[in-house]
């Protein structure tokens, strides 16, 4: 008994050790994510939002996330703006990198020395107190509507900060404990919007044309060449893309071991001719970001780009949109901001794009954002942007004709009316298998101040 003991335990032992090694020398894809999404969010929100590394992965990434997660370790390098993490606390290491200026981007270890050009922050502005927002601090609270979006079960369980506009005005927010007006969030997908009012600007400037088609060298000579501006914008590329989440997908592919994000959504196939199928992609967006990019002549340009002709005229001290490696903006997923100034960009399309009397955008850009796309059945617009939430369409119920949303992953949203010149920003860490449904609150303040 001793003998075979001793044997079983040896057995063990090696497969073990096998295992071990196995993990060590080719972990799966699935554990390269899981460490690649676990480094980017601790990263982005230590040396973005000024939060502790340590609580950020137990609260974001593991608490909400799957049950793997939980296995994780992060080690965060102030000196070297890094952040690495490790399954098990050996296996498949990932490492994320700030750059000042454009963010956090998920780099291999053989890149971690690499340098992506940094662009000097957004500058603070001093805002007075006494002045209203959006150009100082003070609010115009409605009590109404403050009272609506205190009310746990219409702001929903995870809720960070909730922020409400009308008539140009703040006038309800509340945040979390831990969070308040200063702390940038992240947007996820409502990132998609921004994208679409950076390629606004550039149309704008006579640089870029949504009927213009041939986009890419690499599409030259296939049926992608016939792919248009207007088509990428609005999810109606035909290009192959799987979004979903949660496992080894062309989306989490992406975002987590990509170091080009948009060369990877540019490879993949045509699955239809454009123009004849829905199919949400941030691989779209993302490569939306890379053209807007090579409008320009100077990359260097290209990267200031958002900051000089968005975030200081708007006065968005605190949005920071970031790259992948390879510099490219990931405008799919990936801007912090602050509450006020996420609403600071929601007041901005309400304006149709104009800001103290400029006009950034073209003349009814915004109605073609929100335009409906024949391919989504009139549930998707023409500039990244959506036209319904969660089942409730515009113009259904309390909804105007024009109320459209921008929406993000774990309950992000802000719900635009520009008939109303009402904009509700909802931020938080709320996963969709919750059943949280924001257009509750968003009914109950339309009602409110009906």
């Amino acid at each position: 008994m001793a003998r075979l003991l001793k044997t079983v335990g040896a057995a063990v032992a090696v497969a073990i050790a096998g295992v071990g090694g196995w993990l060590a020398l080719a972990p799966p894809e699935l554990l390269k994510v899981g460490d690649g999404y676990a480094a980017k969010i601790v990263c982005s929100n230590v040396f973005i939002a000024g939060r502790d590394g340590q609580a950020v992965l137990a609260d974001d990434v593991q608490a909400p996330g799957h049950p793997l997660l939980k296995f994780i370790t992060v080690s965060v390098d102030r000196e070297k703006r890094l952040v690495s993490a490790r399954i098990f606390g050996f296996a498949a290491p990932t490492y994320a990198v700030y750059h000042p200026g454009l963010g956090c981007a998920n780099v291999s270890g053989d890149d971690v020395a690499a340098q992506v050009p940094a662009v000097e922050p957004t500058p603070a502005i001093t805002r007075s107190a006494d002045v209203a927002w959006p150009e100082g601090d003070k609010a115009e609270i409605d009590p109404a509507v403050q009272a609506l979006i205190e009310d746990a079960s219409l702001a929903g369980p995870g809720v960070r900060a909730v922020a409400v506009v009308r008539d140009g005005h703040l006038i309800a927010e509340t945040y979390a404990a831990g969070f308040d007006r200063s702390t940038p969030l992240l947007g996820w997908s409502m990132t998609k919007s921004v994208t679409a009012a950076l390629i606004g600007m550039r149309i704008a400037e006579g640089r870029m044309d949504v009927t213009r088609a041939s986009l890419l060298p690499e599409w030259s000579g296939d049926a992608r060449a016939k792919i248009k501006l207007a088509d990428l914008m609005g999810m109606e590329s035909g290009l192959e893309f799987n979004e979903g989440y949660g496992n080894v997908s062309d989306v989490t592919r992406m975002l987590y071991l990509e170091r080009d994000m948009a060369g990877f959504a540019a490879g993949k196939p045509a699955k239809s001719p454009p123009g004849s199928t829905f199919s949400y992609s941030s691989g779209t967006s993302t490569l939306l970001s890379r053209l807007w990019m090579r409008s320009f002549d100077d990359p260097a340009a290209a990267r200031a780009y958002p900051r000089d002709a968005l975030f200081l005229p708007l006065g968005m001290t605190s949005a920071v949109m970031e790259t992948d490696a390879s510099g490219t903006f990931v405008g799919s997923s990936y801007m912090y901001a602050t509450a006020r100034d996420w609403a600071r960009f929601a007041q901005f399309l309400l304006q149709d794009g104009t800001w103290k009397g400029r006009a950034l955008l073209p003349r009814d850009y915004v109605a073609f954002m929100r335009t409906p796309t024949k391919a989504s059945g009139g549930e998707y617009g023409a500039g990244q942007v959506w036209l319904q939430e969660n089942g409730v369409r515009a113009g259904t119920g309390v909804f105007p004709a024009d109320a459209f949303w921008m929406l993000g992953h774990d309950g992000q949203a802000i719900m635009l009316v520009p008939s109303l010149k009402l904009a509700v920003v909802r931020l938080g860490l709320t996963p969709s298998r919750g059943g949280y449904d924001v257009q509750k609150l968003n009914a109950k303040i339309i009602e409110a101040l009906d």
